[in-house]
C-alpha cells in the first residue's frame, strides 16, 4: 500500500535530517606551516578538482543515553560532483537514499518511504557546507559565510576547520581532511558536528578527480509509483 501524504513541514524536517546525516543541512590552531599547508591544500582542491567521484563510508555517532555507550550507524555509498553547482550522494546500505543537486533544485529520494522530496537548491545548500566545499570555486567563496582556520596535520592529512559565521541552523562545525597538494589535492575526510551533539565522519576512497561525468549523473527521475512532494 502506498504511503499516506504527509504535511510538507514533516517532509522538510526529513530533508534537513538527511542533510545533517550526510554532513550536507554537508571545510585553521597549529604552527604557521600547518596553517599554510592546510589552507593551500584546500585551495588547490577547490581550484583544480572541477569534478570528481568517490566511494564513501560514513559513521554517524549519536550522543550516548544515560548508562549506555554512544550509538554508531555505518552507511556506505558513492558521491559525484561537478562545479559549480551539482553534486550527488547515493547511499546503498543499510538504507537506500539519494541526495542530488541539479543546479536548481535539491532532490531527496527515499526508497523505504517510496517518496521524493524536491526543494529549492539555494535554500537547502545554505545549511550544507560540505556540499559547498564540493562545489565552491575558491576559499573566498567559502569565507563569505564561514570562518576557516588551519589545524595541525594529522593522519597524513592537512586539516581545515569550518565554522559558520552565523549559527542559525543545525551546523556547529565542519572539519575537512585534504590529501596532497596541487593537482593531486583531494578531500579524504569530512567530519561534521550538528546542534544535537551528533557527529558524522565521511571517509572517501577510490577518489577520481576530473572525470567527464555524463549529464544524466545529476538528473533524478522519480521511479513509477513514488510520491513526489514539493513546497
Amino acid at each position: 500500500m502506498s504511503p499516506q501524504p504527509r504535511a510538507f513541514s514533516d517532509i522538510g524536517r526529513r530533508v534537513w535530517r538527511a542533510l545533517r546525516l550526510a554532513g550536507l543541512g554537508w571545510v585553521l590552531l597549529g604552527h604557521f606551516s600547518a596553517r599554510a599547508d592546510g589552507m593551500q591544500a584546500l585551495q588547490d582542491f577547490l581550484q583544480h578538482s572541477t569534478s570528481g567521484r568517490a566511494d564513501f563510508v560514513q559513521k554517524v555517532t549519536a550522543p550516548p543515553r544515560a548508562g549506555q555507550s554512544p550509538r554508531v550507524k555505518t552507511s556506505r555509498g558513492s558521491l559525484a560532483y561537478q562545479r559549480p553547482d551539482r553534486f550527488r550522494l547515493d547511499y546503498v546500505s543499510p538504507d537506500e537514499q539519494t541526495l542530488l543537486a541539479d543546479g536548481q533544485q535539491f532532490w531527496h529520494l527515499d526508497v523505504d518511504l517510496r517518496q521524493v522530496s524536491v526543494r529549492s537548491q539555494k535554500a537547502v545548500l545554505a545549511q550544507a557546507p560540505a556540499a559547498l566545499i564540493l562545489t565552491a570555486s575558491d576559499l573566498r567563496a567559502l569565507q563569505v559565510a564561514f570562518d576557516l582556520r588551519a589545524l595541525p596535520d594529522a593522519d597524513g592529512l592537512s586539516w581545515v576547520e569550518v565554522n559558520p559565521k552565523v549559527v542559525d541552523g543545525t551546523l556547529r562545525q565542519l572539519r575537512v581532511g585534504v590529501r596532497g597538494l596541487g593537482k593531486q589535492a583531494q578531500v579524504a575526510v569530512l567530519e561534521f558536528t550538528d546542534g544535537f551533539g551528533q557527529t558524522s565522519r565521511l571517509e572517501l576512497s577510490g577518489f577520481v578527480s576530473g572525470p567527464a561525468l555524463p549529464n544524466a549523473t545529476f538528473v533524478l527521475k522519480p521511479p513509477p509509483g513514488y510520491q513526489v512532494l514539493r513546497p
